[in-house]
């Protein structure tokens, strides 16, 4: 990085390290994994029926295909993060990228759905080393406050744009190429990574790291594993003594984790951060605001598709001038943080999330232009929140604990996306069951099948009569926008009350002031 002299805002002279062209060139090639990641979250479904007619699985298979990766990745962010601290960011990037790219030449070939869902297990693993890095290098490449925050944006932008492109790409590829190319996509993304990752992005890594703890990575895990699994298994099944029972483990070996890292010299996870309200506030914006995107998505995109009547790729089109605001906002948020609190910015984005939610409740007929501002406003407020939330999480760690304070914020993304689809989600199939009529004579499986989704009402209607069937669609759908309703207005009172929340614990926040150049 180049190093030119700076004349601070408050008027002293200091050196002050900027980033020269090789850092900004090193940012892009970083973007590689990140876009990746984020288009893998959302890129399988569209893929899921043309895997269910080529591999046969069973309805517990098709599920673990689904889940197996982000539960595997979310449960090992905090692991790999400690690790690429230990043994070099750079190193864990380029091992995760090489393991990522082979695992997913397998995976796009795989003989059955075993062997799926053990790829997809294995593509977790090694997502888990990409993600922690390429934000903690991040840290160490932009150093200069003003450059910092606009490389996070950069980061961020492409996450949360990553994950809305992925509906996108995957109604394109299976219009193209069969159900395995969803995977081999990776390939050439990754190899231009570990071409010029090597000569641009420089190592970096914590100076003392301590001692491996392995009863604090299985306990990281057995914390993680069992609580977003019973929380994505309430959102499918509803309640029971079993599901509840994982979350109670989860939190109960979370707990353990906690005491365990408080106790030594050299923690695994540095939780005492959390004691600093910044901190704790930022990584709780963080989560949030990727739980209004993904609960957002989760209900719209059934919307477009079953009740507007949109084909997958259309209705990911309408999403299209939404994403752009959420890289535009992202970027511009770097700029608003030299003019502005950053505590005013993140309750700013949270109050943006929810005016977008109004907007859906405000718009009974859930007309398509609706829901383009909806998402356009969402998209403005996750990306002022995103980023200003993951530089004060930054920043409030040490650079020599970059990666493990990276994989709290990415942890943050991970279960705020878990949490977003199942508990609106459960919330929105509650709504739906309470208000779906069935037609008299309609049989007791087909009703059953009616009355828990939208979709399964949309395929009993077509082996009804054509009255009894135009009836279950039309309450069917009535019953789906009424729940949507209640979705949005508890996203709105939740929104607000964490625009509270933050508006409390950040308001001792500062934005670094940004140098300014002889």
């Amino acid at each position: 990085m180049a190093i030119s002299p700076a004349t601070s805002k408050t008027g002293l002279s200091e050196t002050t390290p900027r980033a020269g062209v090789r850092s900004w060139i090193a940012l892009a090639v970083l973007m590689l994994p990140v876009l990746l990641v984020s288009v893998d979250n959302t890129v399988l479904s569209f893929a899921i029926p043309s895997i269910s007619l080529a591999l046969t699985p069973s309805a517990s298979e098709l599920l673990w295909i689904i889940d197996i990766y982000p539960l595997v990745l979310a449960a090992l962010l905090v692991p790999m993060g400690s690790m690429a601290d230990r043994f070099g960011r750079r190193k864990l990037l380029l091992i995760g990228s090489t393991g990522f790219a082979v695992v997913s030449v397998f995976a796009a070939f795989a003989p059955n759905a075993g062997a799926l869902i053990g790829y997809r297990a294995l593509l977790g693993l090694f997502g888990a080393m990409l993600m922690p890095s390429t934000l903690s290098l991040i840290r160490n490449l932009f150093l200069h406050p003003g450059q910092r925050r606009t490389a996070i944006a950069v980061w961020a932008a492409g996450f949360s744009g990553g994950a809305a492109l992925g509906p996108i790409v995957g109604g394109f590829i299976l219009e193209h190429f069969w159900w395995g190319a969803v995977f081999l996509m990776s390939v050439p993304v990754l190899i231009p990574l570990l071409i010029l990752a090597p000569i641009f992005v420089p190592e970096s890594k914590d100076p003392n790291p301590g001692k491996i703890d392995v009863w604090s990575i299985l306990l990281s895990f057995g914390a993680m594993v069992p609580t977003i699994f019973g929380i994505k298994e309430i959102a499918q099944s509803g309640f029971s003594v079993v599901n509840l029972a994982l979350i109670v483990l989860g939190v109960g070996l979370g707990a353990v984790f906690v005491r365990r890292q408080m106790r030594r010299e050299n923690p695994m996870m540095d939780v005492t951060l959390f004691k600093n309200p910044v901190f704790s506030g930022s990584v709780s914006a963080n989560l949030l605001s990727i739980f209004a995107l993904v609960g957002f998505l989760y209900f719209i995109t059934q919307h477009l598709q079953l009740v507007v009547g949109l084909s997958p790729t259309h209705a990911a089109y309408v999403l299209v001038p939404g994403l752009a605001i959420t890289v535009i906002f992202g970027l511009l948020a770097a700029s608003l943080a030299n003019h502005f609190r950053p505590s005013w910015l993140v309750v700013g984005g949270l109050l943006l999330n929810a005016t977008a939610f109004l907007i859906v409740f405000l718009n009974s007929d859930g007309s398509v232009l609706g829901i383009i501002i909806a998402f356009a406003v969402l998209g403005a407020g996750v990306g002022t929140a995103e980023t200003i939330s993951n530089d004060l999480i930054l920043s409030a760690a040490p650079p020599a604990k970059a990666g493990a304070a990276s994989a709290i914020s990415e942890t943050a993304y991970e279960v705020g996306s878990v949490l977003g689809t199942a508990v609106l989600g459960s919330i929105l199939a509650a709504s739906y069951r309470m208000n779906v009529v069935i037609p008299e004579g309609v049989s007791a499986d087909a009703s059953n099948t009616a009355s828990q989704t939208l979709g399964g009402a949309i395929d009993v209607a077509g082996t009804l009569p054509v009255e009894q069937g135009k009836a279950l669609l039309e309450s069917a759908k009535h019953a789906f926008d009424s729940g949507s309703g209640t979705v949005a207005m508890v996203s709105v009172v939740l929104m607000l009350a964490a625009a509270l929340m933050c508006a409390w614990t950040l308001r001792s926040a500062v934005t670094a002031p940004e140098p300014v150049d002889h």
